[in-house]
């Protein structure tokens, strides 16, 4: 038999449709301040960085794992879990409406001060790219050529919804800097 040459099914229909969801879930976003959008901007980056091979469900929780060094997405809860198969058991993401991923992270994971700073020095990085973007907008991950289908796809989606977002909120064309700076206003 003739090996499949498309074994993902990601031909012209499933590309068209997560382009076209990922421009629907701009549809109907909020305004959102700047520390919102750059929370969930580096929230769904790390979560999309991670390895999976499946089409993620708005609402439906996915487990994140680590082994080797690398990060992954699993339908597998960690009670069903062994950390010699599966990794270190990080936390539950959830893939929301507005095309933005959440990220819990398990007790231990929180408690460990190794991880810890790893995850706030790649937090320092991301603000280093924010800082240094002529705009807001060319820190959005409209095309991410570097990660897979499924997550280029998202990684679309999120950026269209947060830069729906960004424009109700009079933030999109600034610099990451004046957008802080106009938040700082409005708190006054």
């Amino acid at each position: 038999m003739a090996k499949n040459p498309n074994p993902d099914g990601k031909g012209q229909v499933p590309v068209l449709a997560a382009l076209a969801a990922g421009q629907q879930a701009a549809l109907a976003v909020p305004p959102k301040h700047i520390e919102q959008v750059s929370v969930e901007l580096f929230t769904s980056l790390f979560v999309l960085e991670s390895d999976f091979g499946f089409q993620p469900v708005v609402g439906r929780p996915y487990w994140m794992y680590q082994k080797e060094g690398r990060f992954w997405l699993s339908h597998i809860p960690p009670q069903e879990w062994s950390p010699v198969v599966y990794g270190r058991y990080i936390g539950e993401c959830e893939l929301q409406d507005d095309m933005s991923w959440t990220l819990m992270l398990a007790d231990e994971v929180a408690g460990d001060d190794t991880f810890m700073t790893y995850l706030e020095e790649k937090r320092a990085r991301f603000e280093e790219t924010l800082e240094s973007a002529d705009s807001l907008e060319d820190a959005l991950p409209v095309h991410e050529s570097r990660l897979p289908f499924y997550q280029r796809a998202y990684a679309y989606g999120l950026a269209n919804s947060l830069g729906a977002s960004m424009e109700q909120s009079g933030i999109r064309g600034l610099t990451y800097n004046e957008a802080r700076g106009l938040l700082t206003h409005q708190e006054e």
